[in-house]
Parts: C-alpha cells; sequence; structure tokens
C-alpha cells in the first residue's frame, strides 16, 4: 500500500482544509471530491478506490470539504458564504500548482466539481459521480430533503425518508451545524451553462441511484458526456471495487494519459 500524506492547506479567510493523497508524488494529479456527509477518507479511502487508482501511477489528491472530516467546521452561517466549498478547492488546486490533472467528485463534490470548471478550472477530464441533471438545476429540492434529515435525525425512524442518511451522518459524525451551512452555500444551476464545459466527462452513477436524476440527461447537455453505470444505489456505489475501475477505465492509466497528452 502506499504511503498516505496528510496535510492541510489554509483557505482564503484562514479556515484549515485538510488534504490527503495517496501514490506517488510525481504520478499524474487527480483531485477526488467527497460528497455531503462523508469525507476522503469514507468515499476514497476505505473501500481501496484511491489505491487502486495510485496502483496505475495517479497522485490521488483528496480534501475534506470545509465541514467535514478533518476540516474545520466553524458553526456560523459567515463562514459558509455562496460557493465556498468551490472557492476552497480551487485554492487547493492553485496552492498545489496543478496545471495538468484530471478531477472527479462524488455527488456534492460533483457539484463542486461543475462549478469549479464553470469558474475556471482546466482539468483534462472530468467525472461527474452519484450526478444528474436535476441534482444541478433543481438543488432546492435536495437541499430541502437534506435539511430535514440533519434538523430531524434524532427522531427519524427506520423506514421513515432519510433515515439511511441520518444513521450516515451519525456514522461519520459530521457537525450538524456545519453541514446546515454547506447545504444551503449552493444554489441551483443554469442547464445552459453546462455547455461551456468543453472537456471529456464521464457522469458515473449506480445502477440504482437515481437520487439526483439520470445521468443520460445530464451527459447529454455536456458537450462531450458520457454514461458509465456501475451496481449500487446512491450510498452503496462508493464502496464496491466497480467504483475504482470504472474510473481507471475512463481515465486509463497515468502512462496512457501521459502518452495521450
Amino acid at each position: 500500500m502506499t504511503n498516505q500524506r496528510d496535510y492541510n492547506v489554509a483557505a482564503a479567510d484562514g479556515a484549515r482544509i485538510a488534504v490527503h493523497e495517496i501514490g506517488a508524488q510525481d504520478g499524474r494529479p487527480l483531485v477526488l471530491i467527497h460528497g455531503l456527509m462523508s469525507s476522503a477518507q469514507v468515499n476514497w479511502i476505505k473501500y481501496g478506490t484511491a489505491q487502486r487508482l495510485a496502483d496505475a501511477g495517479y497522485r490521488c489528491i483528496m480534501p475534506d470539504l470545509r465541514g467535514h472530516g478533518d476540516s474545520a467546521a466553524p458553526e456560523d452561517a459567515a463562514s459558509y458564504p455562496a460557493d465556498i466549498l468551490v472557492r476552497d478547492n480551487a485554492g487547493i488546486i492553485a496552492t498545489l500548482g496543478l496545471s495538468d490533472y484530471d478531477l472527479c467528485g462524488f455527488s456534492l463534490g460533483a457539484r463542486t466539481s461543475v462549478k469549479l470548471v464553470l469558474d475556471g478550472a482546466a482539468p483534462r477530464r472530468l467525472i461527474l459521480s452519484g450526478m444528474g441533471l436535476d441534482g444541478l438545476v433543481d438543488w432546492g429540492r435536495r437541499r430541502d430533503y437534506f435539511t430535514g434529515v440533519i434538523d430531524n435525525a434524532d427522531t427519524l425512524k427506520r423506514g421513515d425518508p432519510g433515515y439511511m442518511a441520518a444513521q450516515f451522518m451519525r456514522t461519520t459524525g459530521i457537525n450538524r451545524a456545519a453541514a446546515r451551512h454547506v447545504v444551503e452555500s449552493f444554489g441551483d444551476l443554469d442547464p445552459a451553462r453546462l455547455a461551456a464545459i468543453a472537456m471529456p466527462t464521464l457522469v458515473l452513477t449506480g445502477t440504482e441511484d437515481r437520487d439526483n436524476g439520470a445521468p443520460d440527461t445530464l451527459a447529454a447537455a455536456l458537450p462531450q458526456g458520457s454514461v458509465g453505470e456501475i451496481p449500487g444505489n446512491h450510498m452503496s456505489c462508493v464502496t464496491k471495487p466497480d467504483f475504482g475501475r470504472a474510473i481507471l477505465a475512463y481515465l486509463g492509466s497515468a502512462q496512457e494519459a501521459a502518452i495521450m497528452g
């Protein structure tokens, strides 16, 4: 197993953003952004996805989003202005001096990745996982769902909508006040803006995952969009080896990427 490197990057407002790396320092950079209420450890490291990619020559760069994992989790609303996660991750890319790299986000990480590109980030290739068009253009529905889970986590019973999300939130130990501010920091996206995402983009979704809409509607809105499916639902697909295999199948090995470059 490749040694893991952990360090902090200071956000523009001074907040501490934790970053984890697996893979050779001179490997091809691949930025991996996790989902809501999760962390780099849960989405990318725990189930072997990052190691699989590192073994193929990638330098996996995995931030913990503000309010998540080992990053700072301030509880005041002022620390979560609109699109703060986008700015935090743009700062990481700039701090590390990344120019030729790939970008992959899961769920909230996919939303963040879309906005990163629209705000000027330029990965060679993009993977949007656990995301459909609805999750970008109708964020209000998902926002209301998640704020309901956060506010009512202690009273949700098995079988209630949101029960599994509440259990996941307990497992990861996320700060609820911080999570609520994160959810409220995003707004709806004008679908016409997706035409500006020019790089090859894979929309990768579990066969039972339509939480954020169908993958084909999002892929169709992208100039170079394509669809990939793996087993599982929104919660389980990241736990399966198929997840890392599908990412690697799309990107190819780092050596192949260098030849294509």
